[in-house]
């Protein structure tokens, strides 16, 4: 009987279950199961998943606070994404939640839901998918729900959502409109209200209305009853006013930032606090306050995490009171403490760059520029602004260490020997207590490292015991072996004498000296003496000839560079005036008094009279004194500027007058030097010698155009081939093909010397009658070889076998009876012969 009761009773709870489960009935048993089931299961591990997806976006995201920011922190690529692929695992489980909530437990009845959870399902489901820059998708789940559920207590914020979508997908227009209406027809509770005017600031920043953000942004601070969100929305405020210029308004809304203190993230507080004191004038009643209030955000603990921020604005600061030291510092220490802030270190790496420019230390700015560029995305403004500077300053670092190395070894030359000697007894001296000192620093770092373990329970243990623990010992030990052997580096077989000896810098990242002098390089012992250095002054005058040679030329490059790209003009005119005093070149006398001359011009100088006088006397038959004698004549006489001349010898280029193209371009390379077409010039010097001699000279010049012009368009060409063409180039292996290759790959080649030109031409003519006549399409030339050959060529035969029959044919007939030598060869091979000159190998290869 009591087993009955309880089959009866477990019968009617399934039943009651079963009935229950049914998504088809409008029952309230079913509505409330469904509706429990949906909220406190499957919605609940929705929603924690959501929450932890949504925490760890918050802990990466790191603001650009040197932009405004944006209303919602959430870091968005450039990607529109359409699937769940590579997202985040918590909000794919978020939405696989959702999902499973509505096709389990939807109760779709007449056309109705009634599950009161769906709603929140589908609300789960469109946030998921937005946090996962999915926003086609999320579009669809919340235009269900405003479409779907007219009395949802869900509906307005399903509307805030909605726009957030149109905002990211660059709608802002009708995101604004859509908002005006939840604000006019649905009755969102004070935080929806808040975020929805958030959001509605967002989208007026993105359309650049920034007087209409900043009254959404005051709305949205005042009814958000969350303090986190009040900071960051002042300081987007504060960000607004500064934009539009308004420095008293945006420092008011720094100071509600200010006065939240720890109700808000510190974040927001500390660069509140900096951007007040950017926007506020240092005056002498004020600056040593400010100087305080810096000290002591630089000292508070609480602002550790934001110490290079805070260093920064201390560099700024010195840097306005012209206490460059302390600036520089600064700037450096918040190049120590920044982490993963490209922008901060890109900041402080162009004010250190700039200010080494400022006090022409060209070579120390390159090197900060350079390190500006790696810390720019690429393609922006900025980026291709700051590479513009550096491939300026390259220049200039380039010529003036050639200027700076031939003067100093020119010095030392010109020295008597007793003060050369003086001098170099002096720098060894200096090398040895360098030595000396970097030794006793060693031996003091090691002696109290191991005083330190000698006082530890370890080393009491075993003092006495072993050689180590002895400092006595060891320190004795230590003197004898770096004497014996010098520093060596910890390597098997460490002893032999071919294995490097450092210097004690290399301890500390220096330089590395020289190997033992078995293997031809001086050792280190070598190096301290004066007779090493004594011997390596240059003993010929040649070859100081040749240094002074250089030194003019680096310092005509300079005085171009500082005047044409800096507007440097004191720098400019003291390299050319260096250049003119050291007795230079013929072809550097005259540019370097037009320019000095063109200098003196625009600073009014009294010395642009006599250097005109100077030209006009001592160059009457140049160029340059036609210009000072009637400018407006030569501008409009154009058959002789620069490009037309280049112009000119590119045509006899193209018609393969090469040794002229040579010669030309020579003459102009010497008579525009300096002139940013030289480069041209010589690039066209390199392709008319290629063609006329060959791969290796070729190569020789295109390498040399790479390296004399690193940074000009043509030089970054000439590098671009000696990478790419000329290894293609360098192939010098005839192929072995005989047979058909396809249409156009072979031809009949007819060699003359140059000095037989007439019948050469003639025999281009009789060819043209004979294709003509015998109505093929083959194309006849007459191509350059060398300085003494030429070819006549028959091209675009299909194979071998018809480029011989055709010379045959001309050999038989009377009516052409051309019989001139000739041979067949196809294109690539032709191709070879051309570019190495070896016809002669060609030949002996077809004997054979």
């Amino acid at each position: 009987m009591k087993f009955r009761k309880k089959y009866i009773l477990l019968t009617l709870l399934g039943g009651i279950v079963f009935n229950a489960c049914s998504t088809k009935r409008d029952a309230f048993l079913n509505r409330n199961w469904h509706a429990l089931n949906t909220k406190y299961n499957t919605l609940y591990n929705g929603n924690l998943a959501f929450e932890e997806g949504r925490e760890g976006l918050n802990a990466g995201y790191q603001d650009d606070y040197w932009e405004i920011l944006p209303v919602e922190r959430l870091e968005v690529t450039e990607d529109i994404k359409l699937d769940s692929e590579d997202n985040n695992p918590n909000f794919i489980i978020a939405e696989e939640k959702a999902s499973k909530a509505i096709q389990k437990h939807s109760m779709d009845i007449g056309d109705e839901e009634r599950n009161p959870q769906t709603d929140e399902a589908f609300l789960l489901l469109g946030k998921a998918r937005y946090f996962d820059q999915r926003y086609i998708p999320a579009l669809e789940a919340f235009n269900y729900i405003i479409n779907k559920y007219d009395y949802s207590d869900k509906l307005a914020e399903a509307h805030i959502w909605r726009e957030k979508v149109n905002i990211r997908l660059e709608n802002e227009d009708l995101a604004i409109k859509n908002l005006k209406r939840v604000f006019k027809y649905e009755n969102p509770d004070d935080q929806e209200y808040a975020d929805a005017r958030a959001m509605m600031a967002q989208a007026y920043i993105n359309l650049d209305s920034l007087g209409k953000a900043i009254q959404q942004l005051k709305i949205a601070s005042y009814q958000t009853k969350k303090n986190p969100e009040k900071g960051r929305y002042y300081y987007i405020i504060g960000q607004l006013y500064n934009r539009l210029d308004q420095k008293d308004s945006a420092n008011y809304a720094f100071n509600k930032v200010i006065e939240l203190n720890r109700k808000s993230p510190r974040v927001y507080m500390v660069n509140a606090e900096i951007e007040k004191i950017r926007n506020t004038e240092v005056t002498p009643e004020n600056k040593l306050e400010m100087l305080e209030f810096l000290t002591n955000m630089e000292e508070n603990r609480e602002n550790r995490p934001f110490l290079d921020k805070i260093y920064r604005q201390v560099a700024e600061y010195h840097l306005e009171q012209k206490n460059d030291s302390m600036a520089l510092v600064y700037f450096n220490k918040s190049l120590r403490a920044t982490q993963n802030e490209p922008k901060l270190n890109a900041l402080n790496y162009e004010n250190l760059a700039s200010y080494n420019f400022d006090r022409n230390e060209y070579k120390l700015s390159g090197a900060y520029y350079d390190s500006v560029l790696t810390n720019l995305q690429e393609n922006t403004q900025k980026y291709r602004s700051t590479k513009k500077k550096l491939d300026n300053l390259a220049d200039v670092i380039k010529y003036e260490d050639i200027a700076r190395y031939a003067d100093s070894v020119i010095t030392l030359y010109n020295l008597p020997i007793d003060d050369q000697i003086a001098y170099f007894e002096k720098y060894v001296a200096e090398l040895q207590a360098e030595k000396l000192a970097a030794a006793k620093k060693e031996e003091d770092r090691m002696t109290a490292g191991f005083a330190q373990f000698a006082e530890s329970q370890g080393g009491k243990e075993n003092k006495g015991k072993f050689y180590f623990y002895n400092l006595t010992s060891l320190g004795y030990g230590k003197n004898d072996f770096m004497q014996r052997w010098g520093k060596r580096k910890l390597e098997d077989n460490w002893r032999w004498s071919k294995k490097g000896r450092l210097l004690p810098s290399e301890a500390t990242g220096g330089p590395v000296a020289a190997n033992d002098s078995l293997d031809g390089t001086p050792t280190e012992e070598e190096q301290l003496t004066v007779d090493y250095y004594m011997d390596r002054i240059p003993k010929e005058e040649s070859h100081i000839d040749s240094l002074s040679t250089e030194r003019n030329f680096a310092n005509y490059q300079l005085g171009l560079i500082y005047k044409e790209k800096f507007k440097e003009n004191l720098l400019a005119a003291e390299k050319l005036e260096d250049v003119l005093a050291s007795d230079p070149e013929e072809r550097l006398i005259l540019p370097s008094k037009y320019n000095l001359y063109k200098i003196y011009e625009a600073a009014g100088s009294p010395l642009m009279a006599q250097m005109k006088a100077d030209i006009l006397q001592n160059h009457s038959d140049s160029r340059y004194a036609e210009i000072l004698l009637n400018p407006r004549a030569v501008l409009e006489n154009e058959a002789d500027s620069p490009d037309a001349r280049y112009a000119a010898l590119y045509k006899l280029y193209r018609q393969q007058e090469f040794l002229k193209t040579i010669t030309g371009a020579e003459e102009n390379i010497d008579l525009f030097t300096g002139d940013p077409i030289v480069p041209k010039f010589e690039m066209l010097k390199a392709n008319a010698i290629g063609r006329l001699n060959g791969f290796e000279p070729f190569k020789e010049q295109l390498d040399y155009v790479a390296l004399t012009y690193p940074n000009n368009p043509e030089g970054k060409k000439a590098e671009r081939m000696v990478a790419e063409q000329l290894p293609k180039l360098a192939i010098k292996e005839f192929s072995s093909v005989t047979g058909a290759t396809g249409a156009g790959n072979w031809k009949v080649v007819f060699p003359f010397r140059r000095s037989n030109n007439e019948i050469a031409l003639r025999v281009k003519q009789d060819l043209k009658a004979a294709i003509e006549d015998l109505r093929y399409s083959n194309i006849v030339s007459k191509d350059v070889y060398t300085l003494e050959d030429q070819f006549v060529v028959v091209h675009g035969f299909p194979s071998k076998d018809y480029a011989l029959g055709f010379v045959e044919l001309l050999k038989i007939n009377r009516d052409y009876g051309i019989d001139n030598r000739n041979f067949v060869i196809s294109s690539s091979n032709y191709k070879i012969i051309q570019v190495h000159k070896n016809l002669q190998e060609y030949q002996n290869r077809i004997l054979e």
